[in-house]
């Protein structure tokens, strides 16, 4: 799981309401997000996020309490982003097919959400973590869905929007790279350790100074 910083009240690049930016979402892997471009299948999903230990730290750093957050996809982590490289056929450097980029800081996740050991490590910002993940409803799990105007899509955006407040298998987006006829993006780009990230159109790309990256083990007993 990577991080980016997204503005409140921006309309990503699924078309969610922008309230929806007051509560914790992600971008995800344009793998697994389904489309090159716009929404995608993966639009309107909700993941219970679990973090488990850090990624690159020497030794790996184990927090005695692992802390969860369920986050709503609202974005696209495009294939030319560090750690959204994977492919059908190749995962990204760290070896996972998957990867959700936290809009982090926010003000719906707490400045302390990530464990830090500055005494052992001599620094507070592991970087990288591994974490499991699961998917989950929307309603009632992620904050977001006790407040009608964070669910949902963009009003006034019509069919260039798809963001279902829950998604099911009646109402799931499809994607706009298919629908379009717009070939996959597989252009690969990017640092694999502190990489520039940005996904929206007319958004500036910020070094990424506090980087989650996601080794993401689907729970097989839940």
């Amino acid at each position: 799981m990577t991080h980016y910083d997204l503005p409140l009240d921006y309309v990503a690049a699924c078309g969610c309401a922008p309230d929806s930016t007051h509560y914790p979402t992600v971008a995800m892997s344009q793998l697994a997000y389904g489309s090159a471009q716009a929404y995608g299948p993966g639009c309107g999903k909700c993941f219970n996020i679990t973090l488990l230990n850090t990624f690159l730290s020497d030794p790996p750093f184990y927090p005695p309490q692992r802390k969860s957050l369920v986050v709503k996809v609202t974005d696209l982590c495009p294939i030319s982003s560090a750690w959204c490289t994977a492919t059908n056929d190749t995962p990204n450097a760290a070896g996972h097919f998957i990867n959700f980029d936290l809009a982090f800081p926010s003000p719906a996740i707490p400045d302390d959400f990530f464990p830090s050991d500055v005494k052992t490590y001599g620094y507070a910002d592991f970087g990288l973590w591994n974490v499991s993940y699961q998917e989950v409803g929307c309603t009632p799990n992620w904050a977001g869905s006790k407040d009608s105007s964070a669910m949902g899509s963009v009003n006034n955006l019509g069919d260039s929007v798809c963001c279902p407040g829950d998604v099911t298998a009646n109402l799931t987006c499809p994607s706009y790279s298919l629908q379009n006829g717009i070939p996959p993006d597989t252009s690969i780009g990017g640092e694999t350790f502190l990489p520039t990230i940005g996904h929206a159109p007319a958004r500036t790309s910020v070094y990424v100074s506090w980087i989650v990256v996601v080794a993401l083990c689907l729970l097989s007993s839940v």
